[in-house]
């Protein structure tokens, strides 16, 4: 059973939005609309839900993040979503990110390697009402090969490199965000455009690295 924001709760979700998110330049009002809309409290751990509205990152077990706030925003945006949109996920961690994007695309495909944490993830957004997404639960290094082409791909992990593989799943036009790098890594923001790939470097970030077959150098 969901239970209901509290007013402190509401106060301090409006208060993220617009000094954490807003402020920082996040300027899409789908986006925005979408970070007030879903119940980041409902995503966290019990014992950290007085801290589910902080700027920054929280363990979710497992050795897996809820992003912070901004993140999730500034990645949602710079994928440009249309409420047609097909958009794939790696990485289903909380379910706060598969969320926000359910809200602005048409199907979310979503891939989480640790059962555990999907079921979970499942259990709160079927109870949050959404219809629109589809989960798997095991290695996300192969995509969602049966399922393709995908409008959008967001990668909610670290790998070494930029998933070749991912980039084969992308319609026309379509665009991919993926945090880069063992070490220092940032955020790389691909659009398949004409036969050929864009790339553009946007911001340093951290996050946990991606696990399961990829990791190996075997995807």
């Amino acid at each position: 059973m969901i239970r209901e924001s509290s007013q402190n709760d509401r106060r301090d979700h409006e208060r993220m939005v617009k000094d954490q998110i807003e402020r920082r330049g996040v300027r899409d009002k789908r986006v925005l609309d979408a970070m007030r809309k879903v119940p980041r409290e409902l995503f966290v751990e019990r014992h950290d839900r007085e801290f589910a509205f902080h700027d920054g990152p929280l363990s979710i077990g497992h050795g897996q993040t809820i992003s912070q706030p901004y993140i999730v925003a500034y990645m949602t945006e710079a994928l440009a979503i249309g409420s047609t949109d097909r958009v794939l996920e790696i990485g289903t961690g909380s379910g706060y990110q598969t969320a926000v994007l359910a809200e602005l695309a048409a199907e979310v495909y979503t891939i989480e390697i640790v059962e555990e944490l999907s079921a979970r993830a499942q259990k709160v957004l079927g109870e949050l009402g959404y219809s629109n997404i589809h989960f798997r639960a095991g290695d996300g290094s192969l995509g969602w090969p049966e399922a393709v082409p995908f409008n959008a791909i967001m990668v909610t992990a670290a790998p070494d490199r930029t998933p070749e593989r991912f980039l084969e799943q992308l319609a026309e036009g379509g665009r991919m965000i993926v945090p880069v790098g063992s070490g220092e890594q940032y955020l790389e923001l691909l659009t398949r455009r004409g036969g050929a790939v864009e790339r553009r470097e946007l911001i340093g970030v951290r996050f946990v690295p991606m696990t399961g077959r990829i990791q190996k150098g075997e995807a």
